[in-house]
């Protein structure tokens, strides 16, 4: 390997070989190319694993990230390990700014296939694993293609509990706070002004979930995000819109419910209701699918540990409660 692809395998002051040292407890040395590991031998080996993907995946140009070399380490064992080095091959488009955007995770390919095999596709879990991103992404391309004609953006105002009438402005300014997330992405893949003369044109239409109500949506790419907020009424009326000709992709994240207490959530309804249909299928990301900033999959996994903890407690509150 040339002394570029050393560099970008070892990371910025080494940090990807440092990763890999701590997490199996090995010493890794660089010399002219030549890399020798020292350690225990099992830990040795896998260590080795590790170090020949990542190798497999710089040799492509591929930037290695400390995301990328934590999903390596992690899926050493696993069925998928064979598959990461090419997750990079398959690229969704290009972003305005000539970013690349192809899945990470194993997951995220998964989510990919699932969205141009079913009508509804649904992208369940924490954030930063690439749910929205990857959908906008599907979504533009399919437009670009000419697969559909316009695309349809929404997701619950949750924190105005879909009654915008109090707030300044005229409606475009009242949505939208709840809707810059979409917008951002929007932005960044398409480019600014791309994104502004197409919703000039009403092909691609930024709205909150009420306004959904009593629409028939053909040959459309319909986007719905962070459905976890949305009640089982607002659901049911939102995947009934499906017309001829379109694709859906409902995302969320169920750990993530700001619904008053007591008001179930329609994503969680409908992932049980739906998920043996045809046509719809259901995609499950995990922490090990974050592709955000690295602290952003430790905080979720030290959430996840606290939630563990509480859960005896709150359920012993609970039963308390309803006796």
């Amino acid at each position: 390997m040339d002394n570029k692809g050393i560099i970008n395998l070892f990371g910025e002051l080494d940090s990807n070989i440092v990763l890999i040292e701590n997490s199996f407890d090995v010493k890794i040395i660089n010399r002219d190319g030549d890399i020798t590991i020292t350690g225990d031998e099992e830990k040795t080996h896998k260590a080795y694993l590790a170090i020949e993907k990542l190798i497999s995946i710089a040799k492509k140009e591929e930037l290695i990230t400390e995301q990328s070399v934590t999903y390596t380490i992690n899926s050493i064992g696993a069925s998928h390990f064979s598959q990461i080095d090419k997750l990079g091959e398959k690229i969704i488009c290009i972003t305005q700014a000539g970013k690349r955007i192809s899945p990470k995770t194993i997951n995220q390919k998964k989510y990919i296939q699932k969205i141009k095999d079913n009508t509804i596709t649904f992208g369940v879990g924490p954030a930063g694993t690439g749910k929205t991103y990857l959908g906008m992404a599907m979504a533009i391309t399919s437009f670009k293609e000419g697969s559909v004609n316009r695309i349809i953006l929404t997701r619950p105002a949750i924190e105005a509990g879909e009654n915008l009438g109090f707030l300044p402005g005229d409606l475009q300014q009242k949505i939208d706070p709840y809707l810059r997330p979409l917008y951002d992405a929007l932005n960044e893949i398409m480019g600014q002004e791309s994104f502004k003369k197409h919703q000039e044109k009403d092909l691609i239409e930024v709205a909150p979930l009420a306004y959904m109500r009593g629409r028939t949506l053909n040959n459309s790419f319909i986007f719905l995000d962070e459905a976890q907020n949305t009640t089982p009424e607002q659901m049911k009326m939102f995947l009934t819109r499906i017309g001829f000709g379109s694709k859906a992709i409902v995302t969320g994240d169920i750990t993530q419910i700001d619904l008053p207490f007591g008001k179930k959530s329609g994503l969680v309804e409908a992932i049980k209701i739906v998920e043996k249909i045809d046509d719809i299928a259901i995609v499950n990301f995990n922490k090990d699918d974050v592709v955000r900033h690295p602290l952003v999959q430790k905080i979720i996994d030290a959430y996840e540990k606290h939630e563990k903890k509480e859960l005896p407690k709150n359920n012993f509150k609970r039963q308390r409660y309803q006796k």
